[in-house]
């Protein structure tokens, strides 16, 4: 595939999102009107998953209607809403040899917990094409079956790092991104990366930065630190809790574990989220550090 169509497919200007960049314009057509946007990025491993699947359950408990998109060749992003792996849009795909009109919405939109639709857009095969043109091509599909117009909140949830523009391609759908980071040196270089990415989609298009996640932490210090250099802010604070551990081993969300007063203090900071989220946060001008900037602030001891 020619590396310029990774924004999705489109045929566009051309204008370059950041130095270096070989992505084009996102087609106009592939844009998502009427709902709430969000992508949530974070370092491989941080939880990502864990939070959108429970932060779109806290969406539907609002009254929101919910779609879910997992962006991971892993496709596991929605596995806690349908308790099970879900095909892929790339599976369904090929299995129609990419005629599109031989599909129906039930071949790839699977309802889950609380009335949360799920799509796993997948993946090319390993070290082949781009994850940006499976996102593009996941959004068209959704559009072509009208399948975005009565939805209130569409949540991208994104694989790890941002290391190309494929992996940076939901920013061009969203409204705001939210990253997912711990309390350590490596979550917090990742999430520096992504607010550079960031910094470089603002250029051709709405995304802004909405702030961050504390997951599994006890502590904020090093995240409070960071977000005081850089102009970022903490959006919630979910602490280590061995209950989401379990409720992934559970094939469920939080909101389907026994009640406790830790279970139900957690639920509620995923609903204040989810609240605070739909209301509207103010965008951040937050900036990324040099790398050598943000070892000489944090580092190792």
């Amino acid at each position: 595939m020619n590396p310029k169509s990774a924004g999705g497919g489109g045929s566009g200007s051309g204008r370059l999102d950041g130095e270096g960049s070989v992505q084009v314009h996102m087609d106009p057509s592939l844009h998502i009107d009427g709902a709430k946007v969000f992508a949530v990025y974070g370092k491989g491993g941080i939880g990502k998953s864990t939070t959108s699947s429970n932060l779109s359950v806290a969406f539907a408990k609002l009254g929101k209607r919910v779609l879910q998109i997992g962006c991971d060749p892993k496709h596991d992003s929605t596995f806690t809403l349908t308790k099970s792996l879900i095909p892929t849009v790339i599976d369904v795909l090929e299995e129609v040899n990419f005629h599109t009109e031989e599909l129906r919405p039930e071949d790839f939109v699977f309802e889950g917990t609380e009335g949360v639709l799920c799509v796993e857009a997948g993946g090319p095969p390993a070290g082949t094409g781009c994850g940006g043109y499976v996102v593009g091509q996941t959004v068209k599909l959704l559009k072509e079956h009208h399948l975005l117009e009565d939805t209130d909140v569409v949540l991208f949830d994104v694989l790890g790092d941002v290391v190309c523009g494929g992996f940076a391609a939901p920013l061009q759908h969203a409204d705001q991104a939210v990253i997912v980071t711990a309390n350590d040196f490596d979550s917090i270089f990742a999430m520096n990366r992504i607010i550079a990415a960031i910094q470089a989609k603002t250029k051709n298009y709405n995304v802004r930065v909405g702030g961050c996640i504390a997951n599994r932490s006890a502590d904020t210090d090093q995240i409070d630190k960071f977000n005081a250099e850089t102009g970022m802010r903490t959006l919630a604070h979910v602490p280590l809790l061995d209950d989401l551990r379990r409720s992934r081993l559970k094939k469920c969300t939080l909101f389907e574990m026994d009640p406790s007063p830790e279970v139900e203090r957690v639920q509620n900071e995923y609903l204040k989220l989810a609240a605070t989220l739909y209301a509207g946060v103010e965008p951040l001008d937050a900036h990324a550090m040099k790398d050598r900037e943000l070892f000489d602030l944090l580092g190792y001891d």
